[in-house]
């Protein structure tokens, strides 16, 4: 179950699809009520991701206390139960020094989790996590299939890790997946919290126009180096870690698959596609506050909406 949040310095939400301009929006918030920014990102957890991720940088991390960064090297995996560990031990801290914890980012499933829990499914177990992801994915989705068709319909079989939780959960317990995850899956989220949950949003053309600058961005920042240096180090053997848009795009492009400009093309092109999952998730399960944001505005003027929000909440 989630913690009960008691302290004054109540939790802060903000969500949206990459790109859509969480991080400044949070920073701004952060510099003004004294906040520290929690980041709810699955890909930003891990260290030498830094460019295809768009990690915050080294200046914005002096102005705002930034968590759950770097916390993991290329060998391990993350979850979400390790998710909700790490930021209940930073809300606790950041308002134990007076501070508001503001939760930024863009994998919903980790709000989720933070605010309702991961119900009764049984927890990771190492050697069996190990054994499956060295098992070919096709293996694992028939599996899936035999046991339960219910779950093999509904889940993303282009996900690893999702697949790989849904067997590790049907060998642990015995049980399908789909049955121990439908209520749920099925709960509204964040009732309790709506008030103080933002999701942002942007017209497609606008959100499309920004992914494509900030991809082009990333490459002439250096993601092929970074990449390059990142499998040196273990980059292909993390089968979640591989899973980074961006990453996975440079590795077929270092390995011959296809040249540079028909790359950052087919960046461009999974970014909008995983931005229109993202914002299908929180159409889903989100009932927060959505707010579509305007080409022109500055993060000055968004947070201005943002606060005439939570003011009347008793912020």
């Amino acid at each position: 179950m989630p913690p009960a949040v008691e302290s004054p310095f109540r939790p802060i939400f903000i969500a949206g699809p990459t790109a859509v301009g969480k991080s400044a929006v949070a920073l701004r918030l952060a510099e003004t009520i004294g906040g520290e920014i929690i980041t709810a990102d699955s890909m930003q957890v891990y260290r030498g991701l830094d460019i295809g991720t768009a990690k915050p940088t080294p200046a914005e991390r002096a102005r705002v206390p930034h968590h759950l960064l770097d916390i993991c090297d290329l060998q391990e995996s993350f979850d979400a139960a390790q998710f909700i560990r790490h930021a209940q031990v930073a809300v606790a801290q950041i308002q134990a020094r007076g501070h508001t914890p503001i939760f930024c980012g863009g994998t919903g499933l980790y709000f989720k989790a933070f605010l309702e829990g991961l119900g009764e499914a049984p927890a990771t177990h190492p050697e069996l996590r190990a054994e499956l992801v060295a098992t070919p994915l096709p293996t694992l989705l028939e599996e899936l299939r035999a046991r339960d068709p219910v779950a093999y319909d509904k889940i993303d079989r282009q996900n690893p890790r999702r697949v790989i939780r849904a067997v590790e959960v049907i060998r642990l317990s015995g049980k399908p997946f789909s049955e121990q995850r439908s209520t749920w899956q099925d709960a509204p989220t964040l009732s309790a919290h709506a008030a103080h949950f933002f999701c942002l949003t942007r017209t497609s053309a606008d959100l499309h126009a920004r992914i494509n600058t900030r991809v082009e961005e990333m490459f002439r920042l250096g993601l092929v180096a970074e990449t390059e240096h990142l499998l040196k180090h273990g980059l292909a053997e993390n089968i979640f870690a591989m899973q980074a848009i961006g990453y996975r795009q440079v590795v077929g492009h270092l390995r011959g698959e296809q040249g540079l400009a028909e790359t950052i093309e087919l960046v461009k092109s999974r970014t909008r596609q995983f931005a229109k999952r993202q914002l299908t998730w929180f159409r889903r399960h989100g009932h927060g506050v959505w707010l579509e944001l305007q080409p022109a505005e500055t993060s000055a003027e968004i947070l201005s909406k943002i606060s005439a929000r939570l003011l009347p909440a008793g912020m």
